[in-house]
């Protein structure tokens, strides 16, 4: 079995979610992510539930990684992380655009030293530009993208924010896809490159109701799913409510008791009483599904999020994994959604502490014997994080 990146060297200065979800990928297939973080900790060692000194959110991002801490404003930490980052293959960051290079490590300075490095760069709204300053976190692009707008519109309530950080993830998997694609360009024509990811861009570009607002005079049609209470609780049916009257009318499963002389208004609102009641009118859910499943029609049980990893179908495709929780116990984080047929991804194990691999990276990378990870350490330019008993 396969490990598809295990040649691959990655430095990962990345923090919260747009960065880190794309490297936890890169580590989940095999390349060794060194993630470089600041004294003060990446803002997610605050969130979720903590166990051994690890919170669940940060821990969901980061397994699998080593762990360098690097006061990078400390005089010498620039020279190390231009040593190490000499050695990598990918480098990753998602800083306010210009603070890396103001720290004497932007693109320019590591590809000085390494002219072969991919360095992903992900921001809101690009690395140069009228907007390229503003401190933009996922809501920021939820509300700049129109998403929230046309929700609001839709569902007719006042705009609010999704429970899923849909601009950070967007922007780390097409961050992934530029990267792969950036080192098979590396590998055919011996070129680096420095991909400036917008999360703006990347929000517009998976939105597939954005023809109708480019189009002149477009007109937005919601396509999705329309919800219906049942016998035992909310069922959601793929499609408007006309496609579902078609494909449940057309298998004689409904029908308006009207003629071919009824008003339009009148056809809608016999056809909106027959589907209610249509979908209560089932002793179970098995005897629902049958008579859905008969017609075609594609359905969801709108499910509380406590359920979501305990089905069988997410048992049959691993949705979560066990992993050592560091206190004597385990814990469930998220599994790698790639299946290949003759490779592996997966959780390569927990998350890191803060400082954790310092001998160890700079022993694998740059070859630093104990005494040069002590000095670093007295300097100030390495640090590591005191855990409580």
């Amino acid at each position: 079995m396969f490990d598809p990146l295990s040649d691959l060297k990655v430095l990962d200065f990345s923090r919260v979610v747009a960065g880190p979800f794309a490297t936890r990928m890169l580590a989940d297939l095999g390349a060794d992510v060194v993630k470089v973080e600041p004294p003060d900790g990446d803002l997610t060692r605050l969130w979720g539930v903590k166990v051994a000194g690890l919170t669940g959110f940060y821990t969901q991002q980061n397994a699998g990684k080593r762990n360098i801490c690097v006061d990078m404003k400390a005089a010498g930490a620039a020279a190390l992380l231009l040593r190490l980052g000499a050695e990598a293959d990918v480098i990753v960051e998602n800083y306010r655009p210009g603070v890396m290079s103001r720290l004497g490590l932007g693109y320019e300075q590591f590809a000085a030293v390494n002219p072969d490095v991919v360095m992903l760069s992900i921001s809101g709204f690009g690395q140069q530009g009228v907007w390229s300053q503003r401190a933009a976190f996922a809501p920021i692009i939820h509300a700049e993208s129109g998403l929230m707008g046309r929700q609001s519109r839709f569902d007719g309530t006042a705009p609010s924010d999704p429970m899923l950080s849909i601009a950070d993830t967007n922007a780390s998997l097409h961050g992934l896809v530029a990267l792969l694609a950036a080192l098979h360009l590396r590998d055919r024509e011996g070129v680096g490159q420095h991909i400036d990811i917008a999360m703006l861009n990347t929000m517009t570009v998976t939105d597939d109701y954005a023809h109708n607002v480019l189009d002149p005079e477009g007109e937005i049609i919601r396509l999705g799913g329309h919800t219906w209470p049942t016998s035992y609780g909310n069922i959601l049916v793929s499609g408007n409510e006309r496609a579902i009257w078609y494909q449940l009318s057309t298998a004689g499963l409904v029908d308006d008791g009207l003629g071919p002389e009824a008003s339009l208004e009148a056809k809608i609102e016999a056809r909106h009483q027959a589907l209610s009641t249509y979908f209560v009118g089932f002793g179970t859910r098995d005897e629902l599904v049958s008579s859905l499943d008969s017609a075609n029609v594609a359905w969801a049980d709108v499910r509380e999020p406590e359920e979501v990893f305990f089905t069988e179908a997410a048992e049959e495709r691993e949705l979560s994994v066990e992993i050592d929780d560091r206190a004597g116990s385990r814990r469930r984080v998220v599994q790698s959604p790639y299946h290949f047929s003759n490779a592996r991804s997966a959780v390569r194990g927990t998350a890191p502490h803060r400082g954790e691999h310092n001998a160890s990276v700079l022993a694998d990378w740059l070859g630093s014997t104990e005494d040069e990870v002590s000095t670093l350490l007295a300097d100030g330019v390495l640090l590591t994080e005191e855990l409580s008993p």
